[in-house]
């Protein structure tokens, strides 16, 4: 059983008097494991498509499964239940509360489990560890440099221990450099604890670091492709794919 499955899946919106399909019949299987980055043009429906996996959002029509639970039926509680539990996010503007430190920050989704406070640091602690973060534990997003902010939202991202980590362009707002240094920290998660990845992103290179890329137009799949996992450097994508960023 893939660990996501959608079936028919679309989701619609109000543009004036105009029905627009921002999401338009999408059948996806997403294994555990795996890494894959959506992209296509400015529309297409990549970051809508990312929402409805991350129950911000409730398709129009269509199923979602993710762990083998049809998402797409459940209820507000339930669905903030699931996004608790199951999914962590990483945003291209951080979304840090400016009035906390880094492990105040990275302790957040664990309030929701009304975690006791011991834990709830412990946790936090070790997920901060994990991304290098040890000495900024104390630190304001003010007093951070925006890799550092994006390394604490992966580490807040990670605190729940989540079957899938969602990124929505999660290099936008940093340089090439950084950019760098945060899409390897996504692949050794992938290759080396086995995280499923889905992040959705309109850079050539950003996106040459997943094995699988899936292309979107109107709302539609029109390219999913498979790349063989590779060390040191990114792994794709084709000639044609930087072709496609640049279509109307």
């Amino acid at each position: 059983m893939a660990l996501i499955e959608t079936e028919a899946l679309r989701h619609s919106y109000r543009d004036g008097a105009a029905l627009v399909w921002a999401v338009d019949g999408i059948d996806l299987a997403i294994e555990r494991g795996e890494f894959v980055a959506v992209t296509g043009p400015s529309g297409s429906g990549k970051s809508t498509f990312l929402y409805l996996m991350g129950c911000l959002a409730k398709p129009t029509s269509g199923s979602y499964k993710l762990d083998g639970i049809d998402v797409s039926r459940l209820e507000r509680n339930a669905l903030a239940a699931i996004r608790n539990r199951k999914l962590g996010f990483v945003f291209q503007s951080f979304n840090l509360l400016a009035r906390m430190s880094a492990l105040e920050n990275v302790q957040v989704p664990l309030l929701y489990r009304r975690m006791v406070g011991r834990e709830r640091r412990q946790r936090a602690r070790a997920s901060l560890d994990a991304l290098g973060l040890r000495d900024l534990a104390s630190r304001t997003p003010a007093k951070l440099s925006g890799g550092e902010q994006q390394r604490v939202a992966i580490a807040r991202a990670l605190v729940n221990d989540p079957l899938v980590l969602l990124a929505d362009e999660p290099t936008g707002a940093l340089d090439t450099t950084m950019s760098r240094e945060i899409m390897s920290i996504f692949r050794k998660l992938n290759q080396e604890k086995g995280l499923t990845i889905l992040l959705v992103t309109h850079e050539t290179e950003v996106a040459a670091y997943a094995g699988r890329i899936i292309t979107f137009r109107d709302g539609r799949v029109v390219e999913d492709k498979r790349y063989a996992a590779k060390t040191g450097l990114p792994a794709g994508p084709p000639a044609t794919f930087a072709d496609d960023q640049n279509l109307p």
